[in-house]
């Protein structure tokens, strides 16, 4: 959806709920039913949600890479300052003197690590992202506190109105609310 162009008049359909196994469930049956643009808001950690909603991180894999990209950008600096741009012969080693960069390797290992950790969650998760049509429901300010919400996005090919409030309404959620664009 490009900005400022509105193709539906819902954002998506919110269901409320009072545990997170509910919460795990309605994920559950979601996705067995086929729901692919769904999301899912709880005041708490809770770890079989991931599972059920199908979603893998990724950023372990990325932080491990911008690790290893840390390493050898290190090394490669290490030997063009040590080998190439100033050579200085000291006491008869070779110019090459890799235990002289382990040092300086790990430290630029460890920063390319934790800056892609940092900027790859900022990404993933969307931030900084200081609107969202949620915003507009009142009873969505309770998920940072005791209440668990679930929202099948209008974007999402299964999403039909009609049958998307009856198949929430079949799990038994507190309420169901349209979630304005």
């Amino acid at each position: 959806m490009a900005y400022g162009k509105q193709t539906t008049a819902i954002h998506g359909l919110l269901a409320e709920f009072d545990k997170p196994e509910a919460l795990v469930d309605m994920a559950r049956q979601a996705r067995q039913e086929g729901f692919t643009k769904v999301e899912a808001f709880s005041p708490m950690p809770i770890h079989a949600l991931d599972e059920a909603m199908g979603l893998t991180n990724k950023l372990p894999l990325f932080v491990l890479l911008g690790g290893l990209a840390g390493m050898f950008i290190g090394a490669a600096l290490q030997y063009w300052v040590s080998v190439i741009e100033y050579p200085t012969n000291i006491g008869g080693r070779p110019w090459l003197s890799w235990p002289s960069f382990i040092v300086p390797m790990f430290e630029t290992t460890i920063l390319f690590a934790a800056l892609t950790a940092v900027f790859g969650m900022l990404i993933m998760n969307g931030f900084p992202q200081p609107y969202h049509p949620l915003f507009h429901v009142k009873r969505f300010a309770e998920a940072t506190r005791s209440r668990f919400f679930f929202l099948i996005q209008a974007e999402d090919p299964k999403f039909d109105a009609t049958t998307t409030r009856e198949f929430l309404a079949r799990r038994k959620p507190l309420s169901i609310e349209e979630v304005p664009n």
